[in-house]
């Protein structure tokens, strides 16, 4: 027994060391359905020759004989703080997801605390394993219901024009969701899915990792950052779990690690040549076109437990709303979160409740003694924020599942991507030599375009756009 003491005395200090100074290569590492596609997109930089080129930045230049057109998509996001709560095996994510609509074209979804918080698995090797089954389940329940849109229409009610996309054997490629990039520290998860005919305008994924827990630096709080282009639009997804606490001041400390998250967040800057035009790379969250931030933020109710409690089961949102920590960062000048958007919140609190229950903790249904003691008072800890043009907040609600003691948060978006729009391909098909035969046949110079030619010119044009 004395041995064994004695040996844990010795490795906890290692342990700390192995945490703190491993070495930094490994937490750009991520997971993904099609890991080519993230070593693809070195193919299209090189270096730019000079001494202090990985210091540069990468500048947009517009392709030749290009012009942009605006795509639009529809992006589900989602938070949940799952409480260390391991999912059962007949876990079903179809009702949380809304998979019975079936018109998202992007899934992002942040988790936290797929592990508990414990010190061995803070200071440990990051398990790995929870995370994978929630992808599984996540898989499961996005490709068990998901019906191909029909031709010429997309989310948010406007007609476009949609084109199969082929895969190498020339026939229809299935309209299933690939996972992205999915990256876990500790007990933050952050998996973003597509579907399948949109992941090959999907380039240059990166992640990034910050902890601001214990010592200021360990993964049991921080954030877990994607980035992407997809087509011609930079995207960053923030995952965070913020400092938790009711007590009065402690929302300072969740300021601190939202700075921090912002500050120390960066993504590799690429090399970009001279002579091949080349989109930017942003560094930092803010550099990015559109931007959404997610989590347990943990910002609390600036009023006493029994008043909240008691505002709460009058469903007055608007007072509750007011004394909202979150809302004053965002609100006011100055705050942490200012010229951050968030939706109207039209539901109840989401933390903290006892588990398999709709009892708030520390009611007098289910409440003990010990619970009282602890001083849970309801709040909106699960937030969804965003900023960006382009992006346009659809819907804000709350699932009612009872897994753990958070309920998730889910937000859509209406999002605009900028698309290179290719005129050398129609200039190229109409001075191809199909046509110099016809060139010479009517006099007015006017030639005549058979329908399955036409057929024949939109197909082509659809690939080259």
């Amino acid at each position: 027994m004395l041995e064994n003491q004695s040996q844990a005395e010795v490795l906890w200090p290692r342990l700390v060391a192995n945490k703190l100074f491993r070495k930094p290569s490994g937490s750009h590492a991520f997971v993904a359905d099609f890991p080519a596609a993230a070593g693809a997109a070195e193919e299209e930089f090189d270096g730019c020759g000079s001494p202090d080129a990985d210091a540069q930045r990468c500048v947009k230049r517009p392709r030749p004989q290009q012009r942009n057109k605006t795509l639009k998509y529809r992006l589900f996001a989602s938070t949940w703080n799952v409480g260390g709560v391991a999912p059962p095996d007949d876990l079903d994510l179809s009702d949380w997801l809304d998979t019975r609509n079936g018109t998202y074209d992007i899934y992002v979804l942040g988790f936290q605390e797929v592990v508990p918080l414990r010190a061995r698995n803070v200071l440990g090797a990051d398990k790995n394993r929870i995370g994978m089954r929630w992808n599984e389940l996540v898989r499961a329940a996005l490709n068990r219901s998901s019906p191909s849109p029909s031709p010429g229409a997309t989310g948010g009610g406007e007609k476009q024009k949609v084109h199969p996309v082929r895969d190498g054997a020339g026939g229809l490629q299935s309209r299933d969701f690939r996972c992205v990039v999915s990256k876990q520290m500790v007990g933050i998860l952050l998996t973003v899915w597509v579907r399948g005919d949109l992941r090959r305008f999907v380039r240059r994924p990166s992640v990034s990792c910050v902890g601001c827990g214990v010592m200021g630096c360990l993964g049991n709080k921080g954030a877990v950052s994607v980035r992407f282009w997809l087509r011609d639009t930079s995207f960053c997804f923030v995952c965070c779990h913020l400092a938790s606490g009711g007590r009065e001041g402690d929302e300072a400390h969740r300021n601190a690690d939202a700075a921090e998250i912002l500050r120390r967040t960066s993504f590799p800057r690429r090399h970009c040549s001279s002579s091949s035009p080349s989109l930017a790379t942003p560094h930092k969250i803010l550099d990015h076109d559109r931007v959404i931030l997610l989590g347990d933020l943990n910002y609390r109710i600036s009023l006493p437990e029994a008043k909240t409690r008691l505002l709460v089961e009058r469903h007055d949102w608007k007072t509750l709303l007011d004394n909202d920590q979150l809302r004053g960062e965002v609100s006011s000048e100055g705050g942490t979160f200012n010229g951050w958007n968030e939706g109207a919140i039209t539901f109840s609190p989401t933390y903290k409740y006892h588990r398999n229950s709709d009892a708030y903790y520390g009611c007098a249904q289910l409440g003990s003694k010990g619970d009282k003691l602890k001083r849970r008072a309801p709040a909106w800890c699960d937030r969804v924020l965003w900023r960006g043009a382009g992006l346009r907040q659809t819907r804000y609600d709350r699932c009612e599942s009872r897994l753990s003691d958070h309920r998730p948060v889910r937000a859509a978006f209406a999002v605009e991507v900028d698309a290179p729009w290719n005129l050398n391909s129609l200039r190229s098909f109409f001075l191809s030599e199909r046509f110099d035969d016809r060139a010479k046949g009517p006099a007015d110079g006017l030639f005549l375009l058979r329908e399955d030619d036409h057929t024949a010119a939109s197909a082509r044009y659809a690939e080259d756009v």
